[in-house]
């Protein structure tokens, strides 16, 4: 008898440990608890310590941390009829836990049903060329409208980000031949525009190079007439020298050396074979004079 009612004890002891585990609740700081109380929602609670009536209560955890899922690769065709596959990601986060659990079933699952449908309406209502072009754009369309449709639910889409754009092959290999184009073309130009600044650099140069030429020849030239100028007036200077002191020495001659000369050079006119001899006219003054000594002797 002992023995069962040690076990009845026993028993008893783990369920109300069972109980007592079950009415203590640990919330995180990022989790929230939706509580219900005999299926009835009572409310939101957390974080820290939750207390829970154990059979009545039962609580629904809510993670508030940014969830992200991936919506897998879906084609939708353009506005000018090209299909073309996209498969991108969504980022969300719940803003209120309550109307998450009590206004959707499955999130992720009503969020790709959702994400999905309006990918093919946004991308329906753009060209190829600007689905391949404006990305960021359908992203932020796709943000915009999802996030209009989470929002009842408490779920806030915070970034929709496309990950591949996928067009069809043949459409893929003219835009190939078209990049190989581009590319060409590129490439042409960065050419010709470097071969024009060579040309404008070697102009340059040549130009630059005849101004110094130019300056380097007026430079010289000037130098040039400088030394010429300097050099006729030292010539002048010596000339004008030479004649001051042929003068000064003139100023002392007397005129018995100045009848000598002439006598030697008349004795000169004589050796020489010329039958015409003309005298200037100081010659004959100069005669008078020496006549005139002659006989004064």
């Amino acid at each position: 008898m002992e023995v069962l009612l040690a076990i009845f004890i026993f028993f008893v002891g783990l369920i109300g440990l069972i109980l007592l585990f079950s009415m203590i609740r640990i919330v995180r700081e990022y989790e929230r608890l939706v509580v219900f109380r005999l299926g009835r929602c009572i409310g939101t609670k957390g974080p820290g310590v939750v207390f829970l009536i154990p059979l009545i209560d039962r609580a629904v955890v809510v993670d508030l941390r940014e969830q992200f899922m991936e919506i897998p690769h879906q084609t939708s065709i353009t506005k000018d009829n090209a299909p073309i596959g996209v498969d991108f990601l969504i980022y969300w986060k719940v803003i209120d836990p309550e109307a998450s659990v009590l206004q959707v079933g499955d999130f992720r699952r009503a969020s790709i049903g959702i994400a999905t449908t309006t990918l093919r309406a946004v991308i329906g209502d753009i060209m190829l060329d600007d689905v391949l072009a404006q990305r960021e754009h359908i992203n932020q369309v796709l943000r915009v409208k999802l996030d209009e449709v989470t929002e009842r639910w408490g779920v806030k889409v915070t970034s929709v980000e496309i990950r591949e754009i996928e067009p069809p092959k043949e459409i893929q290999a003219a835009m190939n031949r078209q990049m190989s184009a581009e590319r060409n073309r590129r490439a042409m130009v960065t050419e010709a525009d470097g071969q024009r600044e060579a040309a404008i650099k070697v102009a340059e140069g040549e130009k630059q190079a005849a101004i110094l030429r130019a300056e380097g020849e007026k430079q010289a030239s000037i130098l040039r007439a400088e030394g010429e100028r300097t050099a006729q007036a030292l010539r002048a200077e010596g000339y004008a020298m030479a004649l001051r002191s042929i003068f000064e020495v003139a100023q002392k001659i007397d005129p018995n050396t100045m009848t000598l000369q002439y006598l030697e050079t008349l004795r000169r006119l004589g050796e020489s074979p010329a039958t015409k001899f003309v005298f200037p006219l100081e010659f004959t003054t100069l005669l008078g004079s020496l006549r005139r000594e002659m006989e004064a002797e």
